[in-house]
């Protein structure tokens, strides 16, 4: 497994402890890498991305939202949520990873962690998402 895989599954995680303990402090987030020891070499994308995603939460949220037909994201699983919520930090904030590659980290991890149905639910928010955003960079 790569270095940015680990990363986004590890921030998945941080994100989803998030989410359980209403605590998005730094501190919460050290404990959270004491207790689950993320390799070394995957913290920099990790920090990156967890601290992307708190800093954005809003915006990135009301995205999600607005494209997930008959789902407010807080009814969204706690797994599909922040797996969707890196993604869309990483094409919006991150020039260096292609929008295509974000969506096919997202659903792997999502198959991964979450239901049956989450590859398809994540794909077809996240494609929607990466349409508005590139007809806005048009």
């Amino acid at each position: 497994m790569g270095n940015r895989r680990q990363s986004r599954e590890f921030a998945m995680q941080a994100l989803f402890d998030m989410d359980m303990s209403r605590d998005s402090s730094d501190e919460r987030f050290s404990l959270f890498c004491q207790n689950f020891d993320p390799p070394e070499k995957a913290k920099p994308f990790l920090i990156k991305l967890y601290k992307g995603v708190v800093a954005h939460k809003a915006d990135i949220d009301s995205m999600i939202d607005r494209f997930s037909s008959n789902w407010k994201i807080e009814r969204i699983s706690c797994v599909d949520r922040n797996v969707m919520r890196i993604a869309v930090y990483e094409m919006l904030h991150c020039d260096d990873i292609p929008a295509k590659v974000s969506i096919n980290e997202a659903i792997d991890i999502g198959k991964r962690y979450g239901t049956d149905e989450s590859g398809a639910f994540i794909n077809g928010i996240l494609d929607s998402i990466r349409k508005m955003i590139d007809q806005k960079n048009c």
